[in-house]
């Protein structure tokens, strides 16, 4: 038999229509897909608005207006929108997923807040019952209809008599589930709507059981208003920043993205944050009130801002309640990215004392932009800070004392090498905070004939002063006896003069002897946990291990008379403290060899002093006595 002909004797496949459960549909909506019942507010006047706007299309000088009345327990929202007739009644509150406004108005369609069919199943999250009477404005003798919705999934509707709603336009009622009374309270209602639909285009008004009316909208927004003065504009927008944001900024920057519709401002938070904190922005679509929590408006680095805009042209997700991260949302980081760019470019340029102020709070965030802008590196090279031998200084000024900088890897180490360094002429820069060796790293390509090089034990060295030959010949014994004691620690002893004198010693580490402490302490912890295969394998890592030094200051007079300890046991206790009160000083973490080490030659030095002490003690009164 042909293909053809075992087609037509295959009976063709019967249709079916999909079964929506819709208590199932109303516990996703409410547990999944929104994140709050409050949304449910904004759901009623995203279609008040939309239907406001389709009849304004139509007939510009129509009535815009919204009134939402808390009563009684429940809800009712009135609207002069264009309502609908009994076929679309049947139409779009009757059928799951479909929208007016992507079926009837799919040519005006970015004129509309709402785009997923969605619409009213989201009040089922609080209530019970849906009650909507109708009104066509397009068909004006269309009488009005009455739908009314059970959360169960059974709906009815019927025909009015024209009297029931002379003027055209909707009015919802709901009937709140058990348990949900709370989010129709006069005052909750009034919280919601102010939150949701403050910068809507239409008045939107809420009313109380006593009648008393309060006005919702405040139009235009606070960053689109016309103000005498500069000043007066900053006052203003640093006043919503505190009522809407909870904090007073530290500066306003006005953002603008026209081609994307974006308009807003950006306010520099007050204190220093974490880079690794992401960024609540407040942004709204069309005037409602999308998110307060957009991680993604700005780039990364921007994390000492927080935004609030309205947008035009950016998607919102299915619950309207983040952006959706398409290419238009990545067009507009990138322009608001540049927009705080040549915010801070201008205040290097105008007004440096501005500038001061914020980077005193925010320099992290700056460092974190420049590092991938050289323009912007340049022109802030006079303005970072960094912690330096030299003070707190501009990087700028800092090149400008020092030809060689030399770079530390970490911030004990930049510690623990300060005051040698400085005293010996050297210029080190910390390198141990976030984004500095990075920046650092780049000045030769900005400020020729510079150089940076990492810091090592090498350089410091070279850096010492040498003791008197004969000297060295005369501690040799001692020496001697320090390097055996200092073996198991993989450090070698040296004798130097250095300042400052009070400094007894000093021990030099550089990062391919931390790389080496790791992998021996990682050996080591194999070894005991009986992981013989992966101890091996760190055991042939090992190569010419390098080794730490640790620098005795022959300046320090503690240390001139150490030398000449004629007692072997208590020479090796005081290497051992010296080590010991060296590392304290490096600021690093210790391991147990260190612990022990340290703990031993305290104990020892103590042991021998209160012996000393004991055994004067013990003379003194037969010296007395003797005189007697």
């Amino acid at each position: 038999m042909s293909n053809a002909d075992a087609d037509r004797a295959t009976p063709p496949a019967a249709d079916h229509t999909f079964q929506v459960d819709l208590r199932g549909l109303v516990d996703l909506l409410s547990h999944h897909l929104y994140s709050s019942p409050r949304v449910y507010l904004r759901e009623l006047l995203q279609n008040g608005i939309d239907a406001i706007t389709a009849r304004r299309a139509a007939d510009p000088a129509a009535p815009a207006a919204i009134r939402l009345t808390a009563a009684g327990g429940g809800l009712r929202v009135e609207d002069s929108g264009i309502g609908l007739t009994e076929e679309d009644v049947h139409r779009f509150l009757a059928t799951i997923g479909r929208s007016s406004k992507r079926d009837a108005l799919e040519t005006a369609r970015r004129d509309y807040l709402g785009q997923f069919g969605i619409g009213l199943l989201a009040c089922f999250v609080v209530a019970d019952e849906i009650t909507v009477v109708t009104r066509s404005a397009g068909t004006p003798d269309a009488p009005p209809v009455e739908w009314r919705a059970r959360a169960d999934g059974r709906y009815a509707v019927r025909v009015l008599p024209a009297d029931a709603r002379p003027e055209p336009g909707t009015t919802v009622l709901l009937t709140p589930r058990r348990g949900s009374e709370e989010w129709f309270a006069a005052d909750r209602v009034l919280d919601l709507a102010r939150d949701f639909g403050g910068l809507l285009p239409y008045d939107i008004t809420v009313a109380d059981e006593t009648g008393r009316t309060s006005l919702v909208t405040d139009t235009p927004a606070v960053w689109d208003r016309e103000y005498p003065t500069p000043e007066s504009r900053h006052s203003a927008l640093a006043r919503y920043c505190t009522e809407t944001l909870g904090f007073a900024p530290l500066d306003v920057i006005d953002l603008s993205v026209p081609l994307a519709g974006v308009r807003g401002a950006a306010f520099v938070l007050p204190s220093a944050v974490s880079p690794a904190m992401r960024g609540k922005h407040r942004v709204h679509l069309k005037g409602m009130l999308l998110t307060e929590s957009a991680d993604t408006l700005l780039p990364d680095w921007a994390f000492f801002v927080r935004c609030a805009v309205d947008t035009e042209a950016l998607r919102p997700t299915a619950s309207r309640e983040s952006l959706y991260d398409d290419e238009a949302l990545a067009a507009v980081r990138d322009a608001l990215g540049a927009g705080l760019r040549s915010w801070l470019t201008g205040l290097a340029a105008h007004e440096p004392e501005r500038l001061g102020r914020f980077l005193a709070v925010h320099h992290l965030g700056v460092k974190a932009m420049a590092r991938h802008d050289d323009e912007l590196l340049e022109l802030m090279l006079p303005w970072l800070p960094f912690e330096t031998t030299d003070g707190r200084v501009s990087l700028d000024e800092f090149a400008g004392r020092h030809r060689v900088v030399h770079i530390t890897d970490t911030v004990e180490e930049f510690r623990q090498i300060a005051p040698i360094a400085a005293a010996a002429g050297l210029g080190v820069v910390n390198g141990g905070y976030t984004y500095d060796a990075d920046l650092v790293g780049r000045l030769p390509a900005l400020r020729p004939g510079t150089v940076v090089d990492r810091l090592d034990p090498d350089t410091v060295t070279a850096h010492l002063d040498p003791v008197d030959p004969f000297v060295e010949l005369a501690a040799g014994d001692f020496l001697a006896l320090a390097r055996t004691v200092l073996a198991p620690l993989e450090c070698e002893p040296s004798l130097r003069t250095f300042h400052p004198v009070a400094v007894p010693a000093l021990l030099l580490d550089g990062r391919d002897e931390r790389n080496e402490r790791t992998r021996a302490q990682a050996e080591s912890a194999a070894a005991s946990a009986g992981d013989d295969l992966w101890a091996g394998i760190l055991g042939a890592l090992r190569g010419d291990a390098p080794q730490a030094r640790l620098v005795l200051n022959h300046l320090n007079p503690l240390v001139r008379r150490i030398l000449t300890v004629p007692d072997e046991e208590l020479a090796r206790t005081t290497v051992e403290g010296l080590y010991g009160q060296a590392l304290l000083l490096s600021r690093r973490p210790l391991s147990a060899q260190e612990s022990t080490l340290l703990n031993r030659s305290f104990l020892g030095l103590l042991e021998r002093a209160v012996d000393n002490t004991a055994g004067g003690a013990a003379a003194d009164p037969a010296g007395p006595a003797d005189e007697k």
